[in-house]
């Protein structure tokens, strides 16, 4: 089979630390958005069979049908919404608010309407967008330094090493180098792992007004601005041409499909696109949809079997976790800046672009990678007719 003729040590290993940093980075957020609406330990290990099996095989099959590194990911900016917005609404109002959101999505898919608005931005401001989104993990991965400075020098010199005499297998060198440290030092939290399968549990959606008015729809607002925004303009600054629109429809129809068992939002991803699409995951471009199989596998097993698999990735220390997905992302990131501050006729707009989502502002509930992509459009249409000066 050509997919295992592809598959190498790195594409595997940018595989896992894509599921690490993915499911690590908002699996917190996740649990409170279920609890925001009385979730019992049952419906929640329901929720991660949901995500699980929709992020996977939304992942795995079409990453394995077009060979490009397709990545599926839970909405980790919807997630928060849901927290703060779920008091006083019931599982069955959410489930439907989720079923209303998804609806949406898969409506701005079929119509094509996204993608005609993601073809008039520029590639600058894409890839100032994305650099802005990853730039916060490549900050978190030397601020770790401050509860973890051993650790972070030790991965930081091992990734340096690596990257001198072995760069295709500089990440899963120091993350096996980092975890050997951690559980040296004991610092692997084995107690939170148990084995059990994960029981998915239907629940019967009750649609209200007041459900699709304040969850459905800022669920939907910030999954397209926040998330799937970010995933695009990540498909377009690692130079992959992929069916936008289709792929959009399927992550809707996917997350039509789980609601009633807890799938509140699937999206194209940007951070763990990042990870799989870049050069650490392969030097061959066409051979780095492996990574992204391998991550859509990972995310399967984490949703049948639940709580064992959700408790293994959570062992990891947090500063482990930040590190590696910064030293991940440093290739990116370097190519993303490049990209947008290389064409002098967008600089201004693209810099504003980045500087504006790397602040991690949030206005109206809606994030920073909406925001960076306003302020750099006007940024661009100010620059583009300013009237000409007078000599």
């Amino acid at each position: 089979m050509r997919f295992f003729r592809d598959l190498s040590l790195s594409a595997a290993a940018a595989g896992f630390v894509a599921v690490l940093v993915g499911f690590t980075s908002s699996f917190a957020i996740v649990f409170q958005a279920a609890q925001s609406f009385g979730a019992t330990p049952g419906i929640i290990s329901s929720w991660m069979w949901a995500l699980g099996l929709g992020m996977g095989l939304c992942t795995a099959v079409p990453s394995l049908v077009l060979r490009k590194p397709v990545m599926v990911a839970w909405s980790t900016p919807g997630a928060a919404v849901l927290a703060v917005a779920g008091a006083g609404h019931s599982m069955g109002e959410a489930v439907a608010a989720f079923m209303i959101s998804a609806a949406l999505i898969t409506l701005f898919g079929v119509t094509g309407w996204f993608e005609r608005v993601m073809n008039r931005i520029p590639m600058a401001i894409a890839a100032a967008l994305l650099a802005g989104v990853l730039a916060r993990f490549g900050l978190a991965a030397f601020t770790a330094a401050q509860t973890a400075l051993p650790l972070v020098l030790l991965m930081l010199g091992t990734y340096l090493a690596s990257r001198r005499f072995a760069p295709r297998y500089a990440i899963p060198l120091t993350l096996a180098v980092a975890i050997a440290y951690v559980a040296a030092r004991g610092q692997l939290a084995w107690t939170a792992v148990h084995l059990g399968l994960a029981v998915p549990v239907f629940t019967m959606p009750d649609f209200t007004w007041s459900a699709a008015i304040s969850l459905a729809l800022p669920l939907f607002i910030v999954t397209m601005a926040s998330q799937n925004l970010p995933g695009v303009a990540a498909i377009r600054a690692s130079g992959y041409q992929m069916p936008v629109s289709g792929l959009l429809s399927m992550t809707g129809l996917a997350t039509l499909a789980l609601a009633p068992f807890g799938a509140f939002a699937l999206n194209l991803s940007a951070i763990t696109a990042a990870i799989c699409m870049g050069r650490e995951a392969h030097e061959d471009p066409a051979r780095r949809y492996t990574a992204a199989v391998c991550c859509g596998v990972l995310y399967v097993l984490i949703g049948v079997f639940g709580a064992t698999v959700a408790g293994f990735v959570t062992a990891f220390p947090g500063e482990l976790v930040a590190a590696i997905a910064g030293l991940a992302l440093l290739g990116t990131i370097a190519g993303g800046l490049a990209s947008a501050l290389g064409d002098e006729k967008h600089r201004e707009a693209a810099i504003i672009t980045f500087l504006v989502t790397l602040s991690g502002v949030s206005i109206a509930g809606i994030g920073s990678a909406f925001w960076g992509v306003v302020a750099g459009a006007i940024a661009l249409v100010v620059g583009q007719y300013a009237l000409p000066r007078s000599n």
